[in-house]
């Protein structure tokens, strides 16, 4: 078997889905495993160390991916339309291709996937079930983005955020205020509270109270007998009654926060609005928001994806692609998770890729298969 890694080629992408570690651990299965030249340069994975680890360095994507009976990626292939060259088209008939596909938003690709003969997996949509939590990408890259949201909040924020008691005076905490507790948001509230702040959070799923509550932040949510808990661990789009009563108590919370980080989102959806251009006027000058909803529009009315803005006095952070933002790490995790998803449908004896379809992990991932679009969700079953 021969397993192609090409080099990331879309705007602001640094990570690269396999690691020395792990291309390590697929030759010693018997794969062959040709990464393109330069395609872990940008975070600190040279092509020697791929080459001290078994793998082969091919001069181009072609190269690299011609002829492999598996490619893996980061993020979905690029196409021409998106001014890049059609990846896609450079993979072979019965190629599978295991990535990042934001299948849902970008449907119509996946039936071209389909039409090329592509066996496609979209590693977003792994189920949440226990077995699956090591190939969970969504989850480790979350982790990673939640610990540099707080970051970048600081780098923008005028004050300290720890109380600091001095000669001169003291200085209060800052009070950080946090949208969704989950991956991302609860490596925030952590992570926030290791510099010192003062952590709440809110999250319509009442689950999380207790997690919130265990990393030292004071939840905050509605006083109304609705559920945000949604299929798979997600979070579900709430009655109006509860999001009126939401936005209430959201209106008086910002009005004493400093910094606010919104992770909220629903899956194949636009983020949902939980700041509103009247909160961001109400929160005091020099207060910022990190929104890292923002490749869906963003939590924040005001957001604009991409951009650090000042909005009536407030900073709005809105980077894309915020893992990538630590890329070395996070290239190391999301290699280790397409290993753990793959590595059990490798025969250890001939080193061929042998897939259990009846797999949860692969019935939940699987986009297409024999030419056709088989995930649940985009035929409208699901």
């Amino acid at each position: 078997m021969k397993i192609g890694i090409p080099k990331e080629r879309r705007p602001l992408e640094r990570r690269v889905a396999v690691s020395p570690e792990t291309a390590k651990k697929f030759t010693g299965l018997g794969a062959t495993v040709v990464v393109e030249s330069g395609a872990g340069e940008a975070c600190g994975l040279t092509d020697d160390l791929f080459r001290a680890a078994g793998a082969e360095i091919a001069s181009d994507a072609a190269a690299a991916v011609g002829d492999a009976d598996l490619v893996l990626k980061v993020r979905r292939p690029l196409t021409e339309a998106e001014g890049g060259p059609d990846e896609a088209a450079m993979l072979k008939s019965g190629a599978v291709l295991v990535a990042g596909m934001e299948a849902l938003q970008n449907a119509a690709q996946v039936g071209d996937y389909a039409s090329k003969g592509i066996v496609a997996f979209a590693m977003e949509l792994m189920p949440r079930i226990t077995r699956a939590q090591s190939m969970d990408i969504l989850s480790s890259q979350s982790n990673l983005a939640g610990y540099k949201a707080v970051l970048d909040a600081n780098e923008h924020f005028p004050r300290a955020m720890p109380m600091m008691m001095t000669a001169a005076g003291t200085v209060a905490p800052a009070r950080v205020f946090v949208f969704g507790a989950g991956v991302a948001g609860l490596q925030a509230i952590a992570t926030a509270k290791r510099l010192g702040a003062v952590v709440s959070a809110t999250d319509v799923r009442p689950a999380t109270r207790e997690q919130v509550m265990s990393l030292g932040g004071k939840f905050v949510a509605p006083d109304i007998e609705e559920s945000g808990d949604g299929e798979g661990g997600y979070a579900k789009e709430m009655s109006d009654a509860y999001k009126a009563k939401q936005a209430e108590m959201i209106a008086e919370a910002l009005k004493k926060t400093d910094i606010a980080i919104t992770t909220a989102l629903i899956p194949g959806r636009k983020a949902p609005i939980l700041i509103t251009a009247e909160h961001v006027k109400s929160m005091r000058p020099g207060s910022v928001i990190v929104d890292l909803a923002a490749e869906m529009g963003g939590n924040c009315e005001l957001t604009t994806p991409g951009e650090v803005t000042v909005e009536h006095g407030v900073t709005i952070v809105a980077h894309l692609n915020t893992a990538s933002r630590i890329a070395a790490d996070a290239s190391l995790l999301f290699a280790k998770n397409l290993w753990n998803f793959l590595s059990p449908h490798i025969d250890k004896e001939s080193g061929e890729l042998k897939i259990d379809w009846e797999d949860e992990t692969v019935t939940g991932t699987l986009l297409t298969r024999d030419g056709q679009v088989v995930h649940a969700q985009l035929k409208g079953e699901g």
